[in-house]
């Protein structure tokens, strides 16, 4: 029987890099990675890549793809991942999905059939820019008015997708709900979830934000401006990224810059369960707070063999 695809999701750090990694060496598998940052070159404190170490151990697909000032759309993610699970299975490894990007990681699995509009910049920029005139719940508005039910399903404050949902409708001439059909990908597929408490997650991505402050983040951003990579790109304007920026432009100090990621991290944190919900039955779900790293990956092992 052909190995099926273990998804493995969860919000920002809550530990899906360590416990894929030793499910990949315990399987025989390889990772796709399924993080919208982690295809960056050289944005690796900020993303939270894995060590160089940890990516001896195993292979990787989907990391380091793009330069920063190249958008890689939903539709080339998706041909690209669903080309690495074929590589990995043909050669009789264990394709394992992990990431916290809930809409890469559903465009796989439920094979979504992503509309074949090609981006206009100038039209998203006239959008992006309502949004900043009359706010972003002004243009969910808009978006509620032309489809109900892409607007149910983006949330406002995700700008970025209610521009690209009213581009493809207005480019298309009907809803981009009515073209984003779905087909069922040609492999079995197993929903793995890691979760803790809220104020354990939250104490563990403040800590994260001190690491990568210590291990040199506003040294990156630095770099990255000074290659000419502008504030404006979405890849500067991520997590992380657009803070430090604020501070190296002398706009807040740098004790601001980080109280404000670790409070937008948490936010971004809420965001993604909005994606991968506790009581998704598709999804069994591993608590990391109750259950040690070593008995967890037992646990999964041993779903996985049933």
């Amino acid at each position: 029987m052909s190995l099926p695809v273990v998804a493995i999701v969860g919000p920002t750090a809550v530990g899906k890099t360590e416990l894929s990694i030793l499910l990949a060496e315990r399987l025989g598998g390889e990772i796709i990675s399924a993080d919208s940052r982690q295809v960056y070159r050289g944005m690796d404190i900020g993303t939270a890549k894995a060590t160089p170490e940890q990516y001896a151990r195993v292979r990787h697909h989907l990391v380091d793809i793009v330069d920063p000032d190249r958008p890689l759309s939903l539709a080339e993610y998706q041909r690209m991942a669903m080309d690495a699970i074929a590589e990995a299975r043909d050669r009789g490894r264990w394709p394992l999905l992990v990431g916290g990007t809930g809409q890469y990681v559903r465009a796989v699995l439920e094979g979504w059939r992503i509309p074949a509009v090609p981006p206009s910049p100038e039209l998203r920029a006239r959008l992006e820019a309502e949004a900043a005139e009359a706010g972003a719940e002004a243009l969910h508005a808009r978006l509620r008015d032309v489809d109900p039910v892409a607007a149910v399903r983006i949330d406002y404050r995700n700008v970025r997708r209610v521009s690209r949902a009213l581009e493809v409708s207005m480019t298309a001439g009907r809803p981009i709900s009515e073209l984003q059909a779905k087909e069922p990908p040609p492999f079995r597929v197993m929903r793995l979830g890691l979760h803790r408490p809220r104020p354990e997650l939250h104490a563990r991505i403040d800590a994260r934000v001190d690491r990568m402050i210590e291990t040199g983040l506003v040294a990156e951003v630095r770099r990255l401006a000074e290659a000419g990579y502008g504030w404006e790109l979405p890849a500067m304007t991520g997590l992380g990224y657009r803070q430090i920026g604020q501070h190296l432009r002398g706009e807040i100090g740098l004790d601001e810059a980080v109280a404000l990621i670790k409070k937008q991290t948490r936010r971004f944190v809420h965001q993604q369960y909005t994606w991968f919900r506790l009581d998704d039955p598709a999804i069994a779900w591993v608590n990391l707070a109750d259950t040690p790293l070593d008995e967890a990956l037992a646990h999964i092992l041993s779903v996985l063999s049933g």
